[in-house]
């Protein structure tokens, strides 16, 4: 498939993305290009794929180079582009970028995503991805309802049903032109980010996307389950500079904990006196239920004492949330929060922002290994029973306290190997 298949100036950024890796990288490679390099403008002119750049310009303010370097070309530079966009920064974002003309709209996105480069130092690259997403969301916005007045109908908690109507029209045009249920998704968790930064700056009274997306059934899932390796993980947790940011990678990766289970934990749930740390819930996913603290409870029981010690007035919540109208922080938040680690610890996988629900999956990864590394130093027990399979051993030899201590034993060391300071 070719350029000329394609309606350049229809695509978002996340389908331009997504038709590199499906289309654009498969014939590049065909065509002899050396993709462990990244490719060159005449590289892509030649398999047929010239009007990306186009688009690119125009539709997203990005050159090739720039785009390249979403896609896992992080050391791109302008010598793949025939030409170079001029106008390179978030802060100089002009009107006719935004493709709205509601100046303090256009204010405040562009403050939050000078917020995004200098407080949370994320990538120029991925802020001018979510700038992309925040553009075409306002732009539709603007289509639908006449005026992309976003920051005057969130002021005023009277209009949170209309605003909310509002902007689930703008999420059906998405819903409709965006390609893949993932794409949806990281539209739908910048532009609540957004409001988030709204609520905390009290210029919103509320966010009129934070339940959007139960309304669809995209999936979060991603095909191949994608994770984070053990390096990497290690990487995001150095990166943080705060108590409340490494108890957060704990949560996601330590603990194997969901994101919404992260942002609203409270401190009636845990149990940190016992011989078995734990951590109660009595509504999960499937059902009540209990995640042992294999490792981190010194860090959790830190931050419980230094809350209740600064804050007499404290709710409990071990991530209260900055915006008064809110006990705790949301799921999108833990998210934006991870993410922001990762980017300062140039952590990517596969060339994406690595998410939440992959520190979930290395819990999962390293628990495997931790069971396999139990089930090796079994073998020689194995073998003095004239038993081929150490599992047999682990089931009918050891009582279930003996087998749940190995376990914990074994996952712990892997944890350590990961979180530990050296």
């Amino acid at each position: 498939m070719s350029s000329e298949h394609y309606n350049w100036s229809r695509q978002s950024l996340d389908d331009l993305q997504e038709i590199w890796h499906r289309e654009i990288k498969p014939d590049l490679r065909r065509n002899g290009v050396d993709l462990t390099t990244r490719p060159t403008y005449q590289d892509v002119t030649d398999a047929g794929y010239s009007g990306i750049a186009y688009a690119l310009r125009e539709h997203h303010g990005l050159t090739l180079s720039e785009f390249l370097a979403t896609v896992g070309y992080e050391g791109a530079g302008p010598d793949a582009d025939t030409e170079t966009n001029t106008d390179t920064t978030t802060s100089g974002s002009s009107q006719s970028q935004w493709d709205i003309d509601n100046e303090p709209t256009i204010t405040e996105l562009e403050s939050y995503l000078r917020t995004l480069e200098r407080r949370r130092q994320l990538a120029e690259t991925t802020v001018r991805t979510k700038q992309s997403r925040l553009a075409t969301y306002s732009r539709i916005y603007r289509e639908l309802h006449g005026e992309a007045n976003l920051l005057e109908r969130v002021a005023d908690p009277s209009a949170e049903s209309d605003e909310i109507r509002r902007a689930l029209a703008v999420f059906d045009e998405l819903n409709a032109e965006l390609g893949t249920d993932a794409s949806k998704l990281r539209y739908h968790s910048d532009v609540s980010q957004f409001y988030e930064h709204l609520e905390r700056r009290a210029k919103a009274s509320f966010n009129p996307v934070e339940s959007i997306d139960e309304e669809y059934n995209w999936s979060r899932e991603e095909p191949d389950n994608a994770t984070l390796s053990a390096e990497q993980t290690r990487k995001i947790y150095a990166a943080a500079d705060s108590r409340a940011d490494e108890l957060l990678v704990l949560a996601l990766c330590a603990w194997g904990l969901r994101r919404n289970e992260v942002a609203s934990l409270h401190i009636s749930q845990l149990e940190l006196e016992s011989d078995e740390p734990h951590i109660a819930f009595e509504k999960r996913k499937n059902g009540p239920g209990t995640v042992a603290l294999i490792y981190g409870v010194p860090e959790l029981a830190d931050r419980v004492d230094k809350l209740g010690a600064h804050d007499r007035g404290w709710s409990g919540y071990l991530f209260p949330s900055p915006n008064a109208n809110r006990e705790h922080i949301t799921g999108e938040t833990v998210q934006a929060r991870f993410q922001r680690l990762a980017d300062r610890a140039g952590v990517r996988v596969r060339g994406e922002q690595p998410t939440s629900k992959m520190g979930r999956r290395f819990w999962y990864t390293t628990y495997n290994e931790a069971m396999s590394d139990l089930l090796d130093n079994l073998d020689a027990i194995a073998a003095d029973q004239g038993s081929a399979d150490a599992s047999v051993v682990l089931k009918n030899y050891l009582s279930e306290a003996e087998r749940r201590e190995y376990r914990r034993e074994f996952m712990r060391e892997r944890l350590a190997a990961v979180f530990v300071d050296e």
